[in-house]
């Protein structure tokens, strides 16, 4: 909302101010600046409020505003006088306002910087945590405009509003003061502030999911008359499922007398159903769309489902159209799922919904799934019930406009009948919540994700989200920071997730082999090696085997305490006559269930061939809940064919979908269901992906920390006032690389030494730059097209003395060019070791990114390079450095010294401390970084700084407008 020509002219409207937020009981509403042009709907807001809580907010009586109140509270100047109200349909709700004030609570300006604070919310929304969200958003205008504390003063009766500021998690000070209490609020984030906001943000986005999911009533608006048809179809569908509320259809195109339709109530719109509509699924063409929103809104519909097209597919118009749609739907309080959806489901015995064009619900089952697309989403159904897998949701989104996969994550962190979240991605609207989601829900459940449109460079038709610039095999590095199990393609997915919600996670690398096929064994026993697995060597148990000697020899290898998990290999029996029998595979099933019910929790996945019936019987259980486990120690792993290389020490392993379970509790649960796979590859690729997964979940229970050292080494106030001072009273909004002199000093702030250059212009300069230095040194040439480039006699290395400096030089001028063209410097000589690349940046997306690889073609040529997440621990720093595939040069290799890998992560902690503090560092090269036995040096360093950028992720909450 733009403010009128009467608003004060010299500080303009703060439009950046605005935002859609999500309130605790899952609906929406918009935050915004009030203006002049608000004085209505004050005086209108005003006479809603109850006259207990106008006592609160006036400590007296104070029926109505008077003119002078009114013209108070809707003039502002967004600096010293700020009013931020919360609107549902254009009306407001509820307002917060500052007013900076000096030493003696008088009003006053900059640089003073505490303000008075007061708010109001109408008694029909208290509750709903619209003051809580206000807080958020007004302390963050207060801190833009150099407010540092807010001072509040509250009646002790107003218990509400003590615990709203209570509860913030800001550090405040109270004190009783003239029969009121005192409050003072440093606005400064705090890691508490901060876990309080996160923990608000995903109940509210959790919840505003499970009333899409679970509603008490749904309308199909644009139910055809005829059959078939989007809306027809769905109808049908809802009540095929047995959708246990009500349900209504919907078209204004319906005969008056039309009572009915296909057995329920018609309507030709909402305003003729008397009672409440929880969810309307639209089904009308996309110029129809404004008219059904607005209907649904204005009689109280909580969520949409929009299957109708036409949208950001289509292009320009059509994204501005989808754009519009989300404001109109969010000004009701309302979340979309869509536009251009497929639909939902939930298969919870209480809901039974089938909001989709799905034309059979899938069975019950303890597997989320949310997919971008629809056509992959009845790809996904299709395989999941052909594999004998159930669901507990369901989301096609479509062009995700609205709800996204972010939001599926905190419905499924918190969904106590998911167990493992599956996600088809095309494009990821806000990467850093991303990961920051995805690692906590990793922590308590599986999370298996496929990104579609990896390398095109560009998002989907109809995805109108930011695009993220960094390449997809460093997405997929963040994503196994985070604990997501990133699989290729959806077949993967499926494999995963079958064996992560049927199974335990397994303990460690360890797995065993049987089956009656020797050579099906030994392509396991490959597949093992190739995915880093240890597999012990296969037990043939020969094609005479019968179903009790399976059951024999899986109870054998689950019992046995070298063993992690186990593969069951089966081919058809072959008869006296030499000809295959397809056996009874719910017979050999039944024999593998009853050794997995009565061993040992341990992940158990078969392998078979063409054995009927056999994926179908071991796929029947009642339910797919992952079993407890206690913690097992592992023994040493027993002779026999090479396996893979020992990994990092394993400890005991949860269950997908549960904590682990603590000494003393009941035993464990045993598994209903064993997945089953055609082929031995996807059977131990899936293992391998749960055994990654489990060590993860290992390492997360106790996290990494930044070292202290830090703390006490680091000048993080004076690295600022040279930020300040290098960027100047009105930086350039593009930013500005450091010179090397301007980077060594910023960069020593944080104790990252870099060697010293001098300018070379020419041979007595070099001389004389040598002596000042000491012999030996290096002559580099610091030419752009040469940089870094020993291969084209770009560097010259042991200078020992000035005879040889000399020659060198001459060689240089001679073989590359002039020096006005090369650029040469001088720089004493590093101790001999290991060059490496140590990079930092900030993606507009994703965040800062801390990136790590040797120098040269292994990172440059074979894009060895290993990416994590900043801030980083030591945990991170320490699986930075071995994650590359040319680690082992670091740690030995043929004989060679190891380097001094403390010094290098020290290095990394180091860089990541100083990009995280200081957002302004957009981008820090430092390159080479030569590790020796005993310490590194940094010998060149390239620093980009621009004005900060915002921090979305450290700002209030915020629904993204796309």
């Amino acid at each position: 909302m733009e403010p009128s020509p009467e608003q004060s002219p010299h500080h303009a409207y703060p439009d950046h101010w605005e935002a859609d937020v999500v309130l605790r009981d899952g609906g929406t509403a918009r935050i915004r600046p009030i203006t002049t042009d608000d004085a209505e709907r004050l005086v209108s807001f005003y006479e809603q409020v109850s006259d207990e809580s106008k006592y609160y907010r006036f400590f007296a009586p104070y029926p109505r505003l008077s003119d002078r109140d009114v013209h108070r509270f809707t003039h502002h100047d967004y600096v010293d006088r700020v009013g931020l109200a919360v609107t549902i349909g254009g009306e407001f709700i509820g307002t917060v306002r500052y007013d900076r004030i000096n030493d003696q609570g008088r009003p006053a300006s900059a640089p003073a910087d505490e303000a008075e604070v007061a708010f109001l919310v109408q008694d029909a929304h208290q509750g709903r945590g619209v003051a809580s969200a206000l807080l958020e958003h007004i302390a963050a205008v207060a801190r833009e405009r150099g407010i540092r504390r807010f001072a509040a003063e509250v009646l002790p009766a107003n218990n509400k509003m003590i615990k709203v500021f209570r509860d913030a998690g800001y550090t405040q000070r109270r004190s009783f003061e003239d029969g009121s209490v005192h409050l003072t609020l440093d606005l400064e984030p705090t890691e508490k502030s901060l876990a309080v906001q996160r923990g608000r943000e995903q109940r509210a986005e959790a919840r505003s999911v499970q009333r899409l999911l679970a509603p008490g009533s749904v309308a199909v608006i644009g139910t055809g008359r005829t059959s078939g048809g989007v809306g027809r179809t769905v109808l049908r569908n809802l009540l095929a499922a047995g959708f246990t509320g009500r349900t209504y259809a919907v078209n204004r195109a319906f005969d008056e007398g039309l009572a009915t339709l296909d057995g329920v109530p018609a309507h030709r719109s909402l305003g003729e159903i008397d009672e409440q509509v929880d969810l309307a699924v639209i089904a009308v063409p996309a110029h129809r769309v404004p008219e059904a929103v607005a209907d649904c809104g204005e009689h109280g519909v909580q969520g949409l489902v929009v299957l109708s097209a036409g949208y950001a597919e289509r292009g320009s118009a059509g994204r501005e159209l989808q754009r519009e749609l989300v404001r109109q739907a969010r000004s009701y309080g309302m979340r979309i799922i869509g536009p251009n959806a497929f639909g939902i489901i939930n298969t919870a015995e209480s809901v039974r919904l089938n909001a989709s064009l799905a034309p059979e619900s899938p069975a019950r089952g303890r597997i989320g799934l949310f997919t971008q697309s629809g056509a992959i989403g009845i790809a996904l159904l299709s395989g999941l019930h052909r594999r004998g897998a159930g669901l507990s949701s369901f989301i096609s989104a479509g062009n995700r406009a609205d709800v996204s996969g972010n939001d599926f994550l905190q419905y499924s962190f918190e969904d106590q009948d998911t167990d493992v979240a599956l996600l088809y991605l095309e494009s990821l609207g806000n990467p850093r919540k991303f990961t920051r989601l995805a690692r906590r829900t990793a922590a308590v459940k599986p999370v298996v994700v496929v990104k579609g449109a990896r390398h095109s460079g560009t998002n989907p038709p109809g995805h109108a989200v930011p695009v993220s610039r960094i390449p997809d095999a460093t997405v997929s590095a963040l994503m196994r920071q985070a604990g997501v199990i990133r699989v290729d393609t959806v077949t993967e997915m499926v494999d995963a997730g079958l064996l992560l919600a049927g199974q335990p996670l397994p303990a460690g690398p360890r797995v065993a082999i049987l089956g009656n096929s020797e050579s099906l064994g030994l392509l396991t026993y490959d597949a093992c090696l190739a995915e880093g697995l240890r597999p012990r060597p296969p037990i043939d148990l020969t094609t005479a085997a019968s179903p009790q000697d399976f059951r024999d020899a899986l109870a054998e290898a689950l019992a046995d305490s070298t063993c992690d998990a186990v593969i069951v290999t089966a081919i058809p029996w072959v008869g006296e006559n030499g000809e295959a029998e397809t056996g009874d595979g719910e017979v050999l099933a039944a024999a593998l269930r009853g050794a997995a019910a009565g061993g040992p929790a341990k992940p158990v996945a078969v392998v078979h061939v063409e054995i009927g019936g056999l994926a179908e019987a071991l796929a029947a259980a009642s339910s797919t809940a992952a079993p407890r486990t206690r913690p097992t120690t592992l023994a040493a792993q027993p002779s026999g064919p090479p396996a893979a290389p020992e990994p990092a020490t394993v400890e005991a392993a949860g269950t997908a979908g549960t904590a682990e379970a603590e000494e003393g509790t009941e035993p464990p649960a045993r598994p209903g269901r064993i997945p089953a796979y055609p082929a031995a590859e996807r059977a131990v690729r899936a293992l391998a992906e749960a055994v990654k997964y489990a060590q993860w979940r290992r390492q997360a229970a106790t996290p990494g920390k930044v070292p202290e050292f830090l703390d006490e080494t680091t000048d993080e106030p004076g690295a600022a006032a040279l930020i300040d001072t290098l960027l100047g009273a009105a930086p350039d909004p593009r930013g500005r690389p450091l010179s090397h002199d301007e980077a060594r000093e910023l960069l020593g702030r944080y104790g990252i030494p870099v060697r010293p250059t001098l300018p070379a212009p020419d041979p007595e300069t070099a001389v004389a730059a040598a002596a000042r230095l000491g012999y030996p040194v290096a002559l580099k040439t610091t030419a752009p097209h040469l940089r870094h480039r020993a291969d084209l006699g770009g560097v010259r290395l042991d200078l020992a003395d000035e005879d040889a400096l000399r020659r060198a030089y001459g060689e240089f001028t001679e073989l590359l060019g002039k020096p006005a063209e090369l650029l040469p410097v001088v720089q004493s000589m590093a101790p001999r070791g290991v060059d490496t690349v140590v990079r930092a940046s900030i993606d507009a997306a994703a965040g800062a990114i801390l990136s790590f690889g040797l120098a040269g073609a292994p990172s440059e040529l074979l894009g060895d390079t290993a990416h994590r997440l900043v801030p980083a621990t030591d945990r991170d720093a320490a699986e930075l450095i071995r994650s590359i595939k040319a680690a082992p040069v670091l740690f030995g290799w043929r004989g060679s010294a190891p380097v001094d890998t403390p010094a290098l992560e020290e290095l990394l902690l180091r860089l990541s401390r100083l990009v995280d503090d200081h957002p302004e560092v957009v981008s820090v090269a430092l390159e080479p970084v030569v590790v020796a036995p005993q310490g590194l040096t940094v010998l060149g360093a390239s620093v980009r700084l621009t004005p900060p950028p915002p921090r979305g992720d450290l700002g209030p909450r915020r629904l993204p407008n796309y």
